[in-house]
């Protein structure tokens, strides 16, 4: 991996700290020791984040506008997908995962 997508990764996970910092009302910092010894990027409330930035991921955006535009005023859109033999995952808006846990604003 080259120093310019470390940084870029770097730099995404400071970003995704300081949204859940302001939304939960509490500090979220990295774990800079993950790289080293694998594991997660950020942990918060019982959950571990893992953050990618990516240039394309292929049909997550386009599938998500799809969700959202078959949902009803009080619906959140989600996609679930899974790959041959894996398990399945959730994708949503980060906003929305933000108000489904609640916080101090929004």
């Amino acid at each position: 991996m080259s120093a310019r997508e470390r940084n870029k990764g770097a730099a995404f996970e400071r970003e995704v700290c300081r949204l859940l910092s302001e939304h939960f009302g509490e500090p979220v910092c990295r774990c800079l020791d993950q790289s080293r010894d694998g594991g997660a990027d950020i942990h918060v409330r019982g959950w571990s984040i893992e953050a990618k930035r990516r240039a394309r991921v292929a049909g997550l955006y386009d599938w998500l506008a799809q969700a959202g535009d078959g949902a009803a005023d009080f619906e959140t859109p989600v996609v679930v997908l899974r790959a041959d033999r894996k398990p399945a995952l959730v994708v949503m808006a980060l906003d929305d995962w933000l108000d489904a846990m609640g916080g101090t604003h929004r």
